[in-house]
Parts: C-alpha cells; sequence; structure tokens
C-alpha cells in the first residue's frame, strides 16, 4: 500500500507546544547521589532546579539538560524522587512534563477507553496513560491496545511486543506526536501507531515500522471512514467515534 499522509496546515493547529523539562529541588539532586543514580561518570550540574551538562560539543550557547538512562529513571521512582504527582516521561533521556489536557482531548480518551473495553473484554489490556518502554524511553501514551497477561503487567513494563495498538489524541501537541512520538515508536518497532487530531477531526494512521524510525505506510482517515487494526482481525472502529461529543458540543 503506498503512503498517503494529507499534514495540516499551521491554521489548524490551536496552539504551540513548548517542552518543559522536570526541574529538581537540591534535596531531590543530593538523593539521586546519595542512592547512586548520579555518579562521577555523569557530568553534570544543577543549576536553577536544572540538571545541565557540565561539558558539551558543539555550537550550543547555553548547556543541554543531562540524558538520564532508562534504568536511572526507573530508579528515580523506585526512591520516591519521581512519584504519582509528577505528570513526565522520559523521551531519549529527556525528563519532559506532559501537557495538560482539555476536556476535548479528555472525553476523546475516554470514548476509546470505554469502546475497545466494551468490543474487546478480555482480548486485550486497554492502557490508559500507563508508561511503555521503548527505545530507552519511558513514554506515556493515551491509549494502548496490549496483550492480555494474568499479571496484568505488574512485573515488567508493557514493550513494543506486547502492543496492538498505540494512540496519541493531538491537539497542541501535534508537532511532537508526529516526530518525536512517531519516530521513537517506529524505531522501536511499535507496528501500529494513531494520532487522533483534534485539531481538524482526522486520525492519522501509521504501520509498519522501519529502523529509521519511520513508517512505511501512512494515511490519514477522515469523518465518515472505517479503521481497521492489524493486529485484531474483525476489529473496526469508525473515525466519527473519536470525536462526536466534540462536534455536538
Amino acid at each position: 500500500m503506498s503512503a498517503v499522509l494529507e499534514i495540516a496546515e499551521p491554521s489548524d493547529i490551536a496552539t504551540t507546544e513548548v517542552r518543559q523539562h522536570r526541574r529538581f529541588s537540591l534535596g531531590e539532586y543530593e538523593k539521586m547521589i546519595e542512592r547512586g543514580i548520579l555518579t562521577s561518570r555523569d557530568k553534570c550540574e544543577l543549576i536553577r532546579g536544572k540538571i545541565l551538562e557540565k561539558h558539551w560539543e558543539g555550537d550550543a550557547a547555553y548547556p543541554p539538560y543531562h540524558r538520564f538512562s532508562l534504568d536511572q529513571y526507573e530508579r528515580m521512582i523506585e526512591s520516591g524522587i519521581l512519584n504519582k504527582y509528577d505528570r513526565v516521561e522520559l523521551i531519549r533521556g529527556e525528563i519532559v512534563e506532559k501537557m495538560t489536557i482539555g476536556e476535548p482531548h479528555a472525553a476523546c480518551v475516554m470514548r476509546l477507553n470505554r469502546y475497545f473495553t466494551r468490543l474487546l473484554g478480555d482480548q486485550v489490556l486497554v492502557g490508559i496513560q500507563s508508561p511503555i518502554v521503548a527505545a530507552e524511553s519511558r513514554p506515556e501514551p493515551d491509549v494502548t491496545l496490549l496483550s492480555p497477561r494474568e499479571d496484568f503487567y505488574s512485573t515488567a513494563t508493557p514493550c513494543p511486543a506486547d502492543i496492538l495498538l498505540l494512540i496519541e489524541v493531538a491537539d497542541s501537541t501535534i508537532g511532537s506526536d508526529r516526530t518525536d512520538k512517531l519516530s521513537l515508536y517506529a524505531e522501536a518497532g511499535v507496528c501500529e501507531y494513531w494520532i487522533a487530531n483534534l485539531n481538524n477531526d482526522t486520525v492519522e494512521v501509521y504501520r509498519d515500522p522501519q529502523p529509521d524510525g519511520t513508517y512505511a505506510d501512512a494515511h490519514v482517515a477522515t469523518l465518515g471512514e472505517m479503521l481497521t487494526i492489524l493486529s485484531l482481525p474483525g476489529v473496526s472502529i469508525t473515525v466519527d467515534q473519536f470525536f462526536t461529543a466534540r462536534r455536538d458540543r
């Protein structure tokens, strides 16, 4: 199948996303050192809450943020430095704040949760803004359909081999969902990735991940179209089911 993708014009995008990094207190920074999360090998320092590289290469006028490994990030969670009140995710070593979601975004996520739970029952586990592990990152996608496990992934974070479908709901985040998140999911081998675009009521469908961080098959589905899921033959959802409540407001 040939790739067909029509990207929304800038006027279709409601707001501009600004990525914010999580800031740390002196106590949190010292706890990282005390617990061995940061060691002498990590050439970094705390400057006004930012953990920055002490030595860097390139033409940047300011030091870049220190990049954390997946192991370091998970140890921050285990030690309580990061907790349930932190709306953050690890994206390619950067600990970034998640955008606050508005009512249309929340409604779309809840609608998808109810639809897939009712339709598929025990065939899948539906993850809602739950973490996955992908390419040494720990993002928290809006909706993830997972292969069922008896332990409900209590002993292991889901990885791409467990993912049947991954969905991000986008408004102001459309830029990063099409670039940073897309390349991350493709590189990790997530088999199917959808972006529910609240700016123009379309669903962008990406399939056939490539090692270079792209998808070979891309298509924009509009209102009235039926979507099928490659890993779940016979399962379908219309584009309208993503956005109906928003249009009726």
